[in-house]
C-alpha cells in the first residue's frame, strides 16, 4: 500500500518532536528541584532551604532560605558536572555575599557555605518531599492546647534562655521580647484556630510544624505582603490585608495538609490551598517530611494568644 507524502511528513515531524522531548528530559540538570539543607555551626546543624529552577533553555535560577530572613532570589545558579555554585548579597545581617559551592549526587547534596559574616560552614541536604497529600475525609473535634491557666504542654526550644511566657485568665502572654514557645505535642496535618493581640509596632509569628511562619504583625492599612499579617513569610502573599488595628483581638483559622495551606484571617479567606515551597527563616529544622510542633515567636516583641484549638485527621 502506498503511503502519502503528507503522512510521511507528519511521521518525521512527530519523530523529531519525540526525540527532542527525550533529549530535553535527558539534559534536565539533576540539581533542579527543592532541597532541605542543614548548615553546620559548631556542634549544631541549622536549617536552610534551596530551590533551583530552569529559566529559558539553559539558565538556572532559584531561591535560598538561610537560618533567618526570608526567601532570597538567586539570579543565576551555576551547575556543571554535578557541581553547584551560587552567590547572593546579604539581607539583614553581615556585609559579605553568601557563597555556596557543593556537589549533587542523585537525591543528596553537600558542600561548603560562606555566610554573610565571612565565616565558612559545611552543609548537607536532601531533596525535599513533595507532600502533596489529599485532603482528609474527616477531622477530629477541636481540642484546646491551652488549659488550666498554665503553660503545661508547652516548652521553650533547647538552649533558650529563661521562659518569660505566662498564662492568666486564659490568655497566653509574652510581655516583652524573649524566647519562643512551642507545643510539646507535634502535628503533621491539622486545622488550627488561634486568636492574638499585639501593641503598636509589635511582631510575632506562628510556625506551623515549627517550620512555616504565618506572620503576626502590626500591619493595619498596609498593602498585602507575605511579610505582613496573613502571609506565609517570604513565600505567600494574602489576597487582601484584613489586619485590624493594634490592641484589638484578631484570629486565624489555618488548615495545613501536606504543603497546602489555607489561611482565614479575621473571618476572610486570604490564602486558599496554596503550596508552601519550603521552610521559612527561623524554622526549628528542615525535616519537612516529619511532624513538628506549633511554635509561637516571642523574640520580636510583646504579644498575647488565646483560644488555641486544633483538629487532626481521623481514620
Amino acid at each position: 500500500m502506498k503511503i502519502s507524502s503528507p503522512f510521511l511528513q507528519r511521521i518525521v515531524i512527530l519523530s523529531f518532536l519525540f526525540c527532542s522531548i527525550l533529549l530535553m528530559a535527558q539534559e534536565t540538570p539533576s540539581v533542579i528541584g527543592r532541597w532541605d539543607l542543614e548548615v553546620q555551626d559548631g556542634d549544631k546543624w541549622l536549617p536552610a532551604w534551596l530551590e533551583v529552577k530552569q529559566s529559558g533553555s539553559k539558565a538556572l535560577v532559584g531561591h535560598f532560605v538561610g537560618v533567618s530572613g526570608s526567601a532570597r532570589p538567586i539570579s543565576e545558579v551555576y551547575f556543571k558536572e554535578n557541581l553547584i555554585n551560587f552567590s547572593i548579597p546579604p539581607q539583614w545581617n553581615g556585609t559579605h555575599y553568601l557563597h555556596v559551592t557543593g556537589t549533587v549526587n542523585q537525591d543528596a547534596m553537600e558542600g561548603n557555605l560562606i555566610d554573610p559574616y565571612g565565616k565558612p560552614h559545611v552543609f548537607r541536604g536532601a531533596r525535599a518531599p513533595e507532600l502533596l497529600t489529599p485532603e482528609p475525609a474527616k477531622w477530629s473535634k477541636p481540642r484546646a492546647l491551652l488549659k488550666d491557666n498554665t503553660t503545661d504542654g508547652w516548652t521553650i526550644p533547647l538552649g533558650s534562655n529563661a521562659n518569660q511566657w505566662f498564662v492568666k485568665d486564659g490568655i497566653l502572654t509574652n510581655p516583652a521580647s524573649g524566647v519562643n514557645l512551642m507545643s510539646e505535642e507535634e502535628f503533621m496535618d491539622f486545622k488550627l484556630h488561634i486568636e492574638f493581640r499585639y501593641p503598636e509596632h509589635s511582631n510575632s509569628g506562628i510556625y506551623l510544624r515549627g517550620r512555616y511562619e504565618v506572620q503576626v504583625e502590626d500591619s493595619y492599612g498596609k498593602e498585602p505582603s507575605s511579610v505582613y499579617l496573613g502571609g506565609v513569610y517570604g513565600f505567600l502573599t494574602p489576597n487582601e490585608n484584613v489586619a485590624k488595628k493594634a490592641g484589638e483581638w484578631q484570629s486565624y483559622d489555618i488548615t495545613l495538609v501536606g504543603r497546602r495551606v489555607t489561611i482565614v484571617a479575621n473571618g476572610e479567606t486570604v490564602i486558599f490551598r496554596q503550596i508552601i515551597p519550603g521552610i521559612t527563616g527561623g524554622a526549628l529544622n528542615s525535616h519537612e517530611g516529619k511532624p513538628g510542633p506549633l511554635l509561637l515567636q516571642g523574640d520580636h516583641g510583646p504579644v498575647e494568644y488565646r483560644n488555641i484549638t486544633i483538629s487532626t485527621p481521623q481514620e
